[in-house]
């Protein structure tokens, strides 16, 4: 649901913008090239270990053998319920 004070917001982000004068913040330039394949690289580290958690959690469970009976942890989905 969105509240009128959402909107009245969103209609006030152009006039905020307006009033900021261009070049006014300090060091808002291109980033540099070490800097930005360092953010690259760490977006992709942080993507790959969502996708092998969600990987591992997704997986099918194996189920127990006739006669084999839980070991009396109760850990098995700990990690993923």
């Amino acid at each position: 649901m969105v509240l009128p004070v959402h909107i009245f917001f969103l209609l006030l982000l152009p006039v905020a913008a307006a009033q900021t004068t261009p070049g006014s913040c300090s060091g808002c330039g291109p980033l540099s090239l070490p800097l930005l394949a360092g953010l690259v690289a760490a977006d992709a580290v942080v993507s790959l270990l969502i996708v092998g958690a969600v990987f591992l959690c997704a997986r099918p469970r194996r189920s127990p053998a006739q006669g084999e009976g839980r070991n009396g942890r109760g850990l098995e989905g700990a990690w993923c319920p």
